[in-house]
């Protein structure tokens, strides 16, 4: 069990796919018991019950008891959507104090916004995962504001890295990290489900051209991974002259593949940036 988190307590403004992948992570990495994390949503007690049975952990649905939860934990998670953090930190400003920590995994929402929000600078940790939390492969990018301890860095750092790895980055590329990991695992699945429609197409059986595209993205991924080659040297290797991997990557440069999937990835970053600024806009409003 990790000294940093051993005695904390933790609190979940926020209930959904993502909260529930970080509680699942710290859970079977051992970092923390169920009964040093409470959970909390707006109003879905029946999501709430069945994470308290899957996980043992405690849940608040009634407005006092959130209180009571908020103002005694020792790290707070915001993890609301983004058109709810003002609500969210609002509704419970009075009761946030400097000494607790504060992870936000909301994309967009600034440092600065949220102490804006808060009405003061506590301590925040502002984080970018991904879905691939949920299994323990998650890719989370991180940063930090300047009232963050170097105690609480490292128990941060811990949190995100029971599910997966974590890249620390200067909060202005947290955008990029959002349009490239936070929404890329998207990006894989489409492009998993053409690969799978032409197997079809070609005549194969959708069982066989599921398993086939699976362990193709699955090991295309490994061998970057274990060979630690630059993609492009391992797309090289495989691409023989006027061979059919050659004739299928010529389809694919006509057709603006890498062009396409660059701008996908600004396009999402650059809508992080908006959802950011709408929040921000909505508090001068």
């Amino acid at each position: 069990m990790s000294l940093s988190l051993k005695s904390k307590q933790l609190c979940f403004i926020g209930a959904g796919s993502m909260a529930e992948a970080i509680v699942r992570g710290l859970l079977e990495q051992e970092l923390v018991d169920p009964r040093q994390i409470t959970m909390m949503n707006r109003q879905n007690a029946d999501s709430l019950k069945v994470l308290e049975s899957k996980y043992g952990i405690q849940t608040a649905s009634e407005i006092s008891l959130k209180r009571d939860l908020i103002a005694s934990a020792d790290i707070l998670i915001l993890a609301v959507k983004p058109k709810d953090a003002d609500s969210a930190l609002g509704e419970f400003r009075d009761l946030i104090r400097e000494h607790q920590l504060l992870v936000s995994v909301i994309a967009g929402l600034s440092i600065d916004t949220i102490h804006e929000l808060l009405k003061r600078n506590v301590p925040i940790v502002r984080t970018m995962p991904n879905t691939s939390s949920t299994i323990g492969c998650g890719a989370t990018g991180m940063c930090f504001s300047t009232e963050v301890s170097g105690e609480q860095k490292e128990t941060a750092l811990s949190m995100f890295r029971s599910t997966g790895i974590v890249v620390e980055v200067a909060e202005q590329l947290l955008d990029t990290v959002t349009g490239l990991s936070g929404s890329g695992p998207a990006y894989i699945y489409y492009m998993m489900e053409a690969m799978m429609a032409a197997g079809i197409e070609g005549g194969l059986p959708e069982d066989a051209a599921r398993e086939l595209t699976l362990q193709t993205v699955l090991g295309a991924a490994q061998m970057v991974k274990m060979t630690g080659e630059q993609p492009s040297e391992l797309r090289r290797k495989v691409t023989s002259p006027n061979g059919t991997t050659q004739a299928a990557l010529e389809v694919m440069d006509r057709g603006g593949f890498s062009g396409v999937v660059r701008k996908a990835v600004l396009r999402a970053a650059e809508r992080a940036k908006e959802m950011g600024e709408a929040i921000a806009s909505s508090m001068k409003g």
